[in-house]
C-alpha cells in the first residue's frame, strides 16, 4: 500500500455539552442537556424538565474545557493534531434560542477557541448542533417537532457562518441525525407515552432535513470555501446466518436506521423506500411548499459518520443481545465485547466505508471512533491503556485498506473523546475514551488535572508517520 496523503486530517473530537461545562457562564442559557442527570451502566439518564435540588447534572461542569481549552489544545498540538472537532453550544450564542440578537460573550469564546486551534496548526471541524438545544425551544415550542425551529436554527447558522468565515471550513449540520428517530428526546421530542409521539418524531426528522439543507445552501452562499457535511450514526448489521430472512433483516436495519438518513442528505430527496415505509406506519408528515426544493438544492459536500461497533440480525427469538451506540442488537459470536456491551469489530469500519462510498462517491470523514473503557490509574499515576491502542490500531489499519486498496476518498479521522469527557449515553466519566486522562469521577469529584495516557505517545507517532507507525 502507498501512504496516506500529507493533507489527511488526523485529530480528535469532543462535543460542547460533554466537555465545556460553565453551563451558565457569560450569558449562556440552559440547554436540553443541562437538565439530564447522570446514569450508569444499564441505567438510563433522566430528563428532569428543570434543575432539581440535590441532583447531580454532569454536564454542568463536565471537564471544564471552557476554562482549560488552551491547556487541552496544547496537549493536542503535542500529539500533532491537524484538526480538532468540537461543537458550538447553541445556548452560548442564543441563550433562549428565539432571540434576534446573539450573545457577544458566547461568540467571542468560539473566536478565541478557533484562533487557538489555528495558532496550533489545527483546522476547526465544527458540528452546529450536537445533542443539545436551548431548553426554551423544547418547553415553549416542543422542540424540532415544531416547524419554527427551522428558522431559529437558520438564524443561528447565519450568525456563526458569518462570524467564523475564514476560520472554519469544515462544518456538519446535525450530529448523528438518525438519532432524531432512535432517541427523539435529544431533539426535544418528549412524551413517549403520548399517542402522537411517533408522528412528532418523524415530523421533527423532516424539519431537521429541511433545516440541514437550507443551512448547506446558506453556508455556501456566505463562504464558497465552506465544506458542509451531514453526520450519521452508523449501525452496521450483519445477518447471523445465511438464512435469507436474516440477510433481509440485516439489510433492512442498515437501510432504515443509517442509509435513509445519508441518502436524503446526499441525494436531496426522499427515496421511494422511505416514502413507502412512512406510508406503512400510517403517518402523515406535513411537508410545506418549497421543502422538497430546498432539500434538493442543499445536498451535503461530504458524509461524516461515527463508527464504534457492529451487531447482527436474525429472526430467531430468545437470543443473546448486546449493546451499542444508542441502540442494541444481537451478539456476534465471533467478536469480543467491550465493558459496555459494544461489539469490537474493526473490519466493520472498512465495510461501512465501502458501502457509503459505493453509494455516493463523495468524500467521507470519520469523525468518531474510539473505545470507552473504565481506565485505572496505576501506582505511578499513569494509565497503561494498551486495550485502547489495540482497538484504534486495528481500526486505523482497516481505514487505510479502504483508502489505499479500495479507493475510498476520506478527508480525515478524529478519534472520539480525545480528552476524557462526560458520556452522552450514560453521563459517566468512568466510560473514558481519551488519550488524555481527566481527574474526575462519576459523582463530580476530582481535581480536573490532565495527564497523558500511554495511548498519547502512540497516537503522536501514528500522526507523525501518517499512519505508517502503528
Amino acid at each position: 500500500m502507498s501512504q496516506l496523503s500529507k493533507d489527511f486530517l488526523w485529530g480528535g473530537a469532543i462535543a460542547a455539552n460533554q466537555a465545556e461545562g460553565a453551563y451558565l457562564e457569560d450569558g449562556k442559557g440552559l440547554s436540553l442537556m443541562d437538565i439530564v442527570t447522570a446514569g450508569k451502566k444499564g441505567v438510563s439518564r433522566r430528563f428532569t424538565n428543570k434543575i432539581e435540588k440535590d441532583t447531580y447534572y454532569p454536564n454542568h461542569e463536565a471537564i471544564d474545557f471552557y476554562h482549560h481549552y488552551k491547556e487541552d489544545l496544547a496537549l493536542c498540538e503535542e500529539m500533532g493534531f491537524r484538526c480538532f472537532r468540537t461543537s458550538i453550544a447553541w445556548t452560548r450564542i442564543f441563550p433562549l434560542g428565539d432571540e434576534d440578537t446573539p450573545n457577544e460573550a458566547g461568540l467571542k469564546f468560539y473566536d478565541d477557541l478557533f484562533d487557538e486551534m489555528i495558532k496550533r496548526g489545527m483546522q476547526p471541524v465544527v458540528t452546529i448542533s450536537h445533542y443539545e438545544m436551548p431548553l426554551n425551544l423544547v418547553q415553549k415550542y416542543g422542540g424540532w417537532a415544531n416547524r419554527q425551529l427551522i428558522d431559529f436554527y437558520l438564524h443561528f447558522c447565519e450568525v456563526i457562518f458569518k462570524r467564523y468565515k475564514g476560520k472554519v471550513k469544515y462544518w456538519m449540520t446535525f450530529n448523528e441525525i438518525n438519532s432524531v428517530i432512535l432517541m427523539p428526546e435529544i431533539a426535544g421530542v418528549v412524551g413517549r407515552d403520548q399517542d402522537d409521539f411517533l408522528l412528532r418524531s418523524y415530523q421533527a426528522a423532516h424539519h431537521q432535513f429541511v433545516a440541514s439543507a437550507k443551512a448547506v445552501t446558506l453556508g455556501h452562499q456566505i463562504d464558497k470555501d465552506n465544506q458542509i457535511g451531514c453526520m450519521v450514526l452508523t449501525l452496521v448489521n450483519y445477518p447471523l446466518t445465511s438464512r435469507p430472512e436474516d440477510v433481509e433483516l440485516a439489510e433492512y436495519n442498515m437501510r432504515m436506521k443509517t442509509f435513509a438518513f445519508s441518502d436524503i442528505q446526499v441525494k436531496g430527496h426522499y427515496p421511494r423506500y422511505v416514502q413507502k415505509y412512512v406510508e406503512r406506519l400510517g403517518l402523515h408528515i406535513q411537508i410545506e411548499p418549497g421543502d422538497l426544493e430546498a432539500m434538493k438544492e442543499g445536498c451535503v459536500d461530504f458524509v461524516g459518520f461515527s463508527y464504534y461497533s457492529s451487531s447482527v440480525a436474525t429472526i430467531q427469538k430468545d437470543i443473546e443481545k448486546t449493546g451499542g451506540n444508542l441502540t442494541s442488537g444481537v451478539k456476534n459470536p465471533y467478536l469480543e465485547t467491550s465493558e459496555w456491551g459494544w461489539q469490537v469489530d474493526a473490519k466493520g469500519l472498512r465495510y461501512i466505508m465501502n458501502r457509503f462510498y459505493d453509494r455516493y462517491e463523495i468524500p467521507l470523514f470519520i469523525v468518531e471512533n474510539g473505545l470507552g473503557y473504565n481506565d485505572q490509574v496505576n501506582a505511578n499515576g499513569y494509565v497503561e491503556d494498551d486495550y485502547r491502542i489495540a482497538y484504534l490500531k486495528a481500526h486505523i489499519e482497516e481505514m487505510k485498506k479502504a483508502i489505499l486498496i479500495d479507493g475510498v476518498e476520506v478527508i480525515g479521522y478524529t478519534a472520539w473523546g480525545c480528552i476524557d469527557l462526560v458520556s452522552a449515553g450514560t453521563g459517566e466519566m468512568s466510560k473514558r475514551y481519551g488519550f488524555i486522562y481527566v481527574d474526575r469521577d462519576d459523582l463530580g469529584n476530582g481535581t480536573l488535572k490532565r495527564s497523558k495516557k500511554k495511548s498519547f505517545d502512540w497516537y503522536k507517532n501514528v500522526i507523525a508517520s501518517d499512519g505508517e507507525n502503528l
